[in-house]
């Protein structure tokens, strides 16, 4: 599926409801609509070079302004260097994956540099990722916030 098919999904599912909390989101079945739409990984935030648009998913919204704000540098940064599309992405056991591609009729993209800077961008910012799975695991997830300090 692609970015645009995943937030057309979200658009038809929640163009209505603007007050949503993570926690009401896992005491319905919406939320498993983008589960499998992302195969059971949840989009965070992305870049479209082609269309020069930012997304960040409405169901984060608690996170502070400030990284919010990061995340989109980030996000646009890459993509105006490498071109493509740019996405973060929650794992379903609360990781962070960064992935990058392109149209297959894109020759302006760069493999090598998107991945280069993939890498610059993981070693940058490695607090905030970690941070940002550990908000993950503690207000999506429920995970307890005792056990998962004891596990570093």
């Amino acid at each position: 599926m692609s970015a645009q098919d995943f937030e057309n999904e979200y658009k038809k599912e929640f163009e209505e409801k603007e007050d949503l909390k993570i926690d009401e989101m896992q005491k319905t079945n919406k939320g498993r609509v983008f589960e499998e739409a992302a195969g059971g990984r949840i989009v965070l935030c992305g870049a479209n070079a082609y269309e020069q648009k930012y997304y960040f998913n409405p169901l984060f919204k608690e996170i502070p302004e400030s990284i919010k704000k990061e995340l989109n540098i980030i996000s646009v940064l890459f993509t105006q260097e490498a071109g493509g599309i740019f996405t973060i992405v929650f794992e379903e056991d609360g990781s962070i994956s960064i992935e990058t591609n392109a149209d297959e009729e894109d020759i302006t993209y760069d493999e090598i540099t998107a991945g280069l800077l993939v890498g610059e961008v993981r070693r940058k910012r490695q607090d905030l990722f970690e941070a940002l799975g550990l908000y993950y695991k503690i207000y999506v997830l429920h995970e307890n916030p005792a056990d998962i300090l004891d596990e570093d």
